[in-house]
């Protein structure tokens, strides 16, 4: 065993230590047993296991070698020590060493070695034996350790070559996630579909009333240069979708398919600089180009972005014109970043403000756009805060202005005569799921919407707060999604558009955006069994207390709300006045801490 099994072993028991470390901080709504049932975690802890075994191996093989150059050594002072030693005294001679060599021979004469004479044992042997080379062999250079690694498709994290499933996600490495979406099985290599299909139903798309709208030329908006980590935002998130969808039979199907066009440089001048629109469109002249870091285009990206934003507006259109009912922008890429005049953010051209104005132009007086993304829209605050015919409505992660893009606090409401019309629920952390999230729409949106009583309706469907995302980490289920939709589609006789944002975990995206259409469709929402009176966490029911504290300012049908809320919140914080006391009163003893019940003590503290 070398070098190269001493750092393959070493590298494979620090990834398992990093995964145990995940699942220590992983949120209390999610609970770790899923993730430890895994297949890709219990192949990770299989090759943990022989890892140590390996690292003890080796261990014991250099203990043997100390023991037996000991040994050697001991041997040949005994031999030398026996001839009357006088030997010592005539190497020193011979060989005019009156310093450090002669003492060291002579303590190792004596039998008094010290502990430099032992690190040093093996040198002093080479010197006293040189005629005995009969086990020599030259020194074998070793080759540069090339550890081979994949990216998993589903959720771009590394992983070792020598692993099937992907230790975050469990996705098997050659899943067909790509070619039947979320229907295809995560744990086996793709041989076909492993569930049943879906049968097609409800209204063919002659006489459906949801209109979709795609285009594959947006797949060709990549990121130019190959690196070991794939960007999240790539066209594998429209691929899987459109494989879900096909798979399921609901588009092509069951909806109609909208022609898609280039947005002209004036419809976009009605949101963005028309320097920022020659900047973008300037890339199309380049191999590659960044706006930000992590903000990147090709030759290809403006024609997508165009793409994108012209399917929205026409889209906006349609629905509004009532010759379909809903629809879904599939396009990439997203939008909710890009403000007047930058992109940021994976974002070019703000679709879903392109789609409120369209709307606005087609006879809309009044548009709701309700962004469910993880990050905060700050592109569309920033088109719309001096805007009160246009409400924006934002859930997201803030983290007291930590989470990116940082903006999108709650007393962000608006300016210049229009406070009031930004609403923002910011989370203060992250795992938060449909419970919250439902609560928050009983309690702040679907409040606010009523009383702005919009004419039509806009979804930035950002699907990076499900489950499993590795940007959002957060826990929203396709049900979720599905109920909020449904909770919308209730406002302004149901003209809604919804606009794909981000979302970067392809099973949790193409289930989710599935949910959705199906709700559009008219079917019932998936897994239709969430409450209707939902329970949200602390964190959950103190960041709706705070925004309708600051919003019932600017609409008052919320104070009724907001009195009963606060008293529950009062009640929250006594009943956790009354478990801290308890955890007081009842004490593990201390002494467990260092003794054989350490093991105890841990378990117990963590739950008095």
């Amino acid at each position: 065993m070398g070098l190269h099994d001493i750092v393959l072993a070493s590298l494979n028991l620090l990834r398992c230590a990093t995964v145990v470390a995940r699942i220590a901080t992983l949120p209390t709504q999610q609970p770790p047993c899923w993730f430890i049932a895994s297949p890709g975690f219990l192949q990770l802890f299989v090759v943990a296991v022989k890892s140590f075994l390996t690292l003890a191996k080796i261990v014991g093989s250099e203990i043997a070698m100390v023991v037996e150059t000991l040994e050697s050594s001991c041997e040949v002072s005994k031999r030398k020590h026996g001839n009357g030693g006088e030997e010592t005294h005539l190497d020193e001679l011979s060989n005019g060493d009156t310093g450090v060599s002669s003492t060291k021979r002579a303590r190792v004469s004596r039998g008094e070695m010290t502990f430099q004479d032992i690190y040093g044992a093996e040198t002093l042997l080479n010197e006293e034996d040189e005629e005995d080379d009969s086990d020599w062999e030259p020194v074998q250079q070793t080759m540069p350790v090339e550890f081979v690694k994949w990216c998993c498709v589903n959720c771009t994290m590394a992983n070792p070559g020598d692993m099937v499933h992907c230790y975050i996600c469990g996705e098997h490495k050659e899943s067909g996630i790509l070619r039947h979406g979320y229907l295809a099985s995560p744990f086996f290599k793709d041989t076909g579909l492993t569930e049943v299909q879906e049968k097609c139903g409800g209204n063919s798309s002659a006489t459906s009333s949801t209109a979709v709208g795609f285009d594959e030329r947006m797949l060709l908006h990549s990121e130019f240069e190959v690196k070991a980590h794939p960007h999240p935002e790539r066209p594998d998130r429209l691929r899987a979708i459109a494989a879900s969808l096909a798979t399921a039979g609901v588009f092509p199907g069951r909806c109609v398919p909208i022609h898609a066009r280039e947005i002209t440089k004036q419809e976009l001048q009605m949101v963005h600089t028309s320097e920022h629109v020659d900047a973008v469109d300037l890339t199309s002249q380049l191999l590659y180009s960044y706006f930000t870091t992590d903000t990147y285009a090709n030759e290809y990206s403006a024609r997508a972005a165009r793409l994108a934003a012209g399917l929205c507006a026409d889209l906006a259109t349609e629905i509004y014109s009532g010759r379909v009912k809903n629809g879904f922008a599939l396009v990439r890429p997203p939008g909710h970043h890009a403000g007047i005049k930058h992109a940021m953010g994976f974002c070019l051209h703000n679709n879903a403000a392109v789609a409120a104005l369209v709307a606005q132009a087609a006879g809309a007086r009044k548009v709701l756009i309700v962004d469910w993304d993880v990050h905060h829209g700050n592109g569309t605050q920033e088109i719309f805060e001096q805007n009160k015919s246009v409400l924006y409505i934002s859930l997201h992660r803030h983290e007291g202005g930590n989470f990116y893009p940082g903006t999108g606090a709650a007393d962000e409401v608006g300016k210049n005569g229009a406070e009031g019309y930004c609403v923002n629920v910011p989370w203060s952390c992250g795992g938060v799921g449909d419970k919250d999230y439902i609560y928050a729409f009983q309690h702040v949106v679907l409040p606010i919407a009523s009383a702005f009583s919009p004419d039509f309706v806009i979804v930035s469907a950002g699907f990076d707060a499900a489950r499993g995302d590795p940007l959002g980490c957060c826990d929203v289920t396709p049900a979720g999604y599905s109920r909020m939709t449904q909770m919308l589609g209730d406002i302004c006789g149901g003209k809604m558009l919804v606009i794909l944002e981000g979302g970067y975990n392809l099973r949790s995206i193409s289930s989710s955006a599935t949910a959705v259409i199906k709700v559009l469709l008219g079917e019932n929402p998936e897994n239709d069994d969430l409450p209707i009176a939902t329970t949200p966490s602390k964190a959950g029911l103190e960041t709706v207390v705070n925004v309708m504290n600051i919003q019932m300012k600017f609409w008052p049908s919320l104070a009724t709300a907001y009195s009963k809320l606060l008293s529950e919140w009062e009640t929250r914080l006594m009943d956790n006045k009354k478990n801290q006391v308890k955890r007081k009163l009842v004490r593990v003893p201390t002494w467990w801490k260092w003794g054989r019940k350490k093991f105890m003590y841990r378990f117990l503290s963590t739950r008095i």
